[in-house]
């Protein structure tokens, strides 16, 4: 695994928990293209944030040895930013619709 294929997933698992908390909470929900855009950058600011503590793709390859308990946590991060994003953003638009 590489740490491109990490970032790959972990876009993926932002992607799928926005859209699955935007379905669960139709209050903050976006529709399939908006909740899917806001879980990629969500996900993506997160991880990036996140990351400099070292859990980011290429500290979970480490030189060709993977450890399996960063990538965890590099994916529950992922989800946790996906879900935050649509929070942010559902939060965001309430002030700008006042």
């Amino acid at each position: 695994m590489t740490g491109t294929l990490i970032s790959l997933i972990s876009i993926v698992i932002g992607i799928i928990s926005a859209n699955l908390f935007g379905r669960l909470y139709k209050q903050y929900t976006f529709g399939f293209k908006g909740n899917t855009l806001i879980g990629v950058f969500g996900s993506i600011l997160l991880i990036k944030t996140f990351g400099r503590l070292g859990f980011d793709p290429w500290s979970i390859m480490n030189d060709g040895d993977f450890d399996g308990f960063r990538l965890i946590i590099n994916l529950f991060v992922s989800a946790l930013g996906g879900v935050f994003g649509l929070v942010l953003a559902k939060i965001m638009q309430k002030k700008l619709n006042r």
